[in-house]
């Protein structure tokens, strides 16, 4: 079971991405684990829930670095679960700012949010992190990615230190820390549960089955929270 532990940023950040490095998610003081299901203990539920971005809709918020290898392992269970999401459930991406060199990260994501490439360059960004393993820890060379992955410089620019994405960022961070998010990737639901691989996994599991794993305590936390709003 593999999560990227907050505490595990700064070592990751001085030294080469690997698979793996290893991570599990401390219990928040303020989290409780089920026990009344068949789920029981693959999950954890807040003592107080969260409003949603999207009313009226079943919030499935994913809380990633594009640096976490964890993140990358994850992407390619995650992504086409996502295409499959009922109607009355709203998805969303949430990028972390655990600290001031991931903060750069996550201007990154909502400025490609903000012009419409988030979703477009999101296999792509993953790849210059772990593939590529590009050093991207400043504005200079992350803009130089994306210009490379065909976005307009001038306009990333405006956008990467435009105040709606310092803004957007500063929500992100404070829904993380909502939802007591210590490692990634994570899945916050409905506002009120939170799962990830390291969760719902099985210990010495290869990170897409636990991926697995984790998408079906998703599924059954979206039919939880769909019955409670009945």
């Amino acid at each position: 079971m593999k999560m990227m532990k907050r505490r595990e940023f700064s070592a990751l950040l001085s030294a080469p991405l690997s698979l793996g490095a290893l991570g599990t998610l401390a219990a928040a003081p303020q989290l409780a684990l089920a026990q009344t299901d068949p789920f029981a203990g693959k999950y954890q539920t807040l003592s107080q829930a969260l409003p949603s971005s999207t009313p009226g809709k079943i919030e499935v918020v994913e809380f990633f670095w594009y640096g976490c290898p964890h993140c990358y392992a994850f992407e390619p269970v995650l992504a086409p679960w996502i295409k499959q999401l009922p109607a009355d459930v709203a998805f969303r991406r949430v990028h972390v700012g655990f600290n001031a060199m991931i903060k750069q990260h996550q201007k990154l994501f909502y400025a490609l949010e903000a012009l419409g490439k988030a979703a477009e360059l999101q296999d792509k960004i993953f790849n210059a992190f772990h593939v590529e393993r590009l050093d991207l820890n400043d504005e200079k060379s992350i803009t130089e990615l994306v210009v490379k992955l065909g976005v307009d410089g001038a306009k990333f620019k405006d956008a990467y230190n435009a105040f709606g994405v310092v803004t957007k960022a500063g929500q992100g961070t404070k829904l993380s820390e909502a939802y007591r998010i210590d490692g990634v990737p994570a899945l916050g639901i409905g506002g009120r549960y939170l799962t990830s691989p390291s969760i719902a996994g099985l210990r010495g599991d290869n990170e897409q089955a636990n991926g697995r794993r984790a998408l079906a305590v998703a599924d059954h936390l979206i039919q939880l929270a769909r019955a409670s709003k009945a």
